[in-house]
């Protein structure tokens, strides 16, 4: 697969028509059943990127671990911001990334005075001055540097809570259903790690008292529905 790179085009359309500094946002974790949903904010300028950046999610894990120490010192400027299992639970998804991104936007170290979201859904809303774009991680530069920092960031995390709770794998899966999870599952329920809200409780009747009521648009949608809003 021939993969293009992602150029400042937007970025620069947006400096055209007044804005000074550009934040591209991406998140990590939205369609997970466990951990916290993460959202990277990163301002490159209109410098050369590093030479392979592009959407996380067509890097190995090694190319993207490499690629995420590049960026840390080639950005301007770069925070993360997170929304916990429970807030997601508590407040719904939307709400939830909203919460994780407006905490990496408030972590950075120059405020922007506009930002590039990855995807079709204005998640962030105002004061926020906001240019949604779809496949943002792969033709934006500053979204595609948000997009690998945070899923390094967030594997990282969820690889460390791994040795407290072996069975469910989630050094390999991050979280993200898997057969190894699905069955630990099974056996052993819900962590203090899992979303509660989530729709996988409805098919563990074992564990279906656990299940928290859903909150907010966004939370616990069925695999139907988190595929069509594009988790």
């Amino acid at each position: 697969m021939v993969v293009v790179p992602p150029t400042h085009s937007v970025e620069r359309s947006l400096r055209a028509h007044g804005a000074k500094v550009v934040a591209g946002v991406d998140e990590v974790g939205r369609g997970a059943w466990a951990g916290p949903v993460t959202v990277g904010a990163a301002i490159t300028g209109l410098r050369r990127a590093p030479e392979g950046l592009t959407d996380s999610k067509l890097l190995t894990p090694k190319r993207r671990t490499e690629m995420a120490g590049q960026l840390r010192t080639w950005v301007t400027g770069f925070a993360l911001g997170q929304a916990s299992s429970r807030e997601c639970d508590e407040l719904g998804m939307t709400a939830a990334l909203r919460l994780a991104a407006v905490r990496a936007l408030e972590a950075l170290p120059i405020r922007p005075d506009a930002v590039i979201l990855d995807g079709k859904h204005d998640y962030l809303g105002g004061p926020w001055r906001v240019r949604t774009v779809i496949k943002g991680d792969q033709s934006c530069v500053s979204v595609a540097a948000a997009s690998v920092l945070a899923k390094v960031h967030r594997d990282e995390l969820m690889a460390g809570l791994a040795p407290e709770y072996p069975a469910y794998g989630f050094e390999s899966n991050a979280g993200y259903p898997s057969p190894v999870h699905r069955a630990a599952l099974s056996e052993f329920g819900p962590t203090d790690h899992h979303r509660l809200s989530w729709a996988y409780l409805d098919d563990l009747p074992q564990w279906r008292h656990r299940k928290l009521p859903r909150q907010g648009s966004g939370a616990g949608e069925s695999p139907d529905e988190q595929l069509a809003l594009g988790f």
